[in-house]
């Protein structure tokens, strides 16, 4: 067993990883926006679990709003961006199959 305690005291910070996943915390502040139009995990599925806060994902053009509890699945090659829209920092914890 292997076992970390997520902080969400810095933008992205990979929290653990094994050959076949990687897991992630990410802390998008309030009016900030990370990813965009070129931004593609070619060979990686990213699951993407929005611990706290709000926001809006743009997957290949479309835009989808997250919530705290929401579960996104964004599959490789799929261009795609987070915005925080709302007032507190967007937490979300992300999973890539393989690591990327």
């Amino acid at each position: 067993m292997e076992r970390t305690h997520l902080e969400f005291d810095r933008y992205f910070e990979v929290a653990m990883a094994t050959e076949e996943a990687q897991a992630a915390e990410m802390t998008v502040e309030p009016g900030r926006s990370v990813g965009g139009p070129e931004n593609y995990h070619a060979d990686s599925d990213q699951w993407l679990f929005v611990v706290s806060g709000t926001g809006v994902a743009t997957v290949d053009g479309a835009d989808e709003r997250i919530d705290a509890g929401d579960l996104l699945r964004i599959e490789a090659g799929e261009r795609h961006g987070i915005e925080n829209d709302g007032d507190e920092p967007l937490e979300t914890v992300n999973f890539y199959t393989p690591p990327r």
